[in-house]
C-alpha cells in the first residue's frame, strides 16, 4: 500500500516543478541579497560623499605617496598646481547627465610625488550641443590652481563600448591606455576630478565631480525579489496542496 505521508512515493509528484521553482526561487533570494549588498556599499558611499562636502583641500603629493603604499584614495578632496592645464591636450570621455549626453575633458597634470609622476584630470562636462573646444597650446605652461576629488575609475563592462583610440573616442576611463596617449609618464592609477575650472573664461565646460543626486532604491529592489521568492513559494505550496489532497 502506498504510504500517504511519503510525497515523494505518490505517483505523479510534480519533481521537475520542484526543481524548476526550487532554481527560480533562489535566483530570487540571490538577487535580494546582493541588492541588500549593494545596499550596505551605497550607504557608505553616501556617507562618505556627505562627509566630503565640508572636508577640507589637501595637498596631492602626500595623498598620492599614502595611496601608492596601499593608503585610501577615492573621495578625497585636494589641491594641486597644473602647469599648462587650461590649453593642454585632452581626450573626449563620452558621458551622460541630467541635462543630457555630452563629453568630458580629460588631461594629464605633472605632480610631485615620491612614485607618481602625473595624475588623469577630468577637466568638466560639455553639453553634446556645444561643438566648441578650449584652445590646446602644449607650450602654454600657465599654472592652473585646482581643487577637485580623487575618483576610482570605473571599470568597463560588456555593454561599454571599446575605446577608440586613435579616433579620441573614449567610453571608460582606462588609466593606462589614456596617459599613454597623453604621454603623461608613470600615471596615478586614480583620476582627479575637479571641482573649479580650468578654463573660468569658458563657461561651457563644467566641473562636475560628483553626480548631483545619487539614488539609493536599493533596500526597495531587494524586497521586490524578495517578495517575488515568497509569492513564488506560495503558490508552489498551494500547488502542492492541491496536489497531495486529489
Amino acid at each position: 500500500m502506498t504510504d500517504r505521508t511519503d510525497p515523494s512515493s505518490r505517483k505523479g509528484f510534480p519533481l521537475g516543478l520542484t526543481i524548476a521553482t526550487l532554481i527560480a526561487a533562489g535566483i530570487l533570494v540571490w538577487l535580494g541579497a546582493w541588492q541588500m549588498q549593494r545596499l550596505a556599499w551605497k550607504t557608505d558611499l553616501l556617507g562618505r560623499i556627505a562627509a566630503l562636502q565640508a572636508a577640507p583641500a589637501r595637498p596631492l603629493g602626500p595623498v598620492l605617496d599614502s595611496l601608492a603604499q596601499g593608503g585610501q584614495g577615492d573621495f578625497i578632496r585636494v589641491k594641486v598646481e597644473c602647469p599648462g592645464l587650461g590649453a593642454a591636450p585632452y581626450l573626449e570621455l563620452y558621458s551622460v547627465r541630467e541635462s543630457g549626453a555630452g563629453l568630458r575633458l580629460i588631461s594629464a597634470c605633472a605632480v610631485e610625488s615620491a612614485t607618481y609622476r602625473s595624475i588623469l584630470v577630468d577637466r568638466g562636462f560639455i553639453a553634446d550641443v556645444i561643438s566648441a573646444r578650449p584652445q590646446v597650446n602644449p607650450a602654454d605652461r600657465t599654472p592652473v590652481a585646482l581643487v577637485g576629488v580623487l575618483r576610482s575609475p570605473d571599470k568597463a563592462t560588456f555593454v561599454t563600448p571599446p575605446n577608440d583610440v586613435a579616433g579620441n573616442h573614449w567610453y571608460s576611463r582606462d588609466v593606462p591606455a589614456m596617459a599613454a596617449r597623453l604621454q603623461a609618464t608613470a600615471p596615478a592609477p586614480i583620476i582627479l576630478a575637479a571641482e573649479t575650472s580650468s578654463n573660468p573664461g569658458w563657461q561651457a565646460l563644467k566641473p562636475e565631480p560628483l553626480p548631483a543626486e545619487i539614488p539609493n532604491r536599493h533596500l526597495e529592489y531587494a524586497l521586490t525579489w524578495f517578495g517575488l521568492a515568497g509569492a513564488l513559494a506560495a503558490v508552489y505550496a498551494a500547488m502542492l496542496w492541491r496536489w497531495w489532497k486529489a
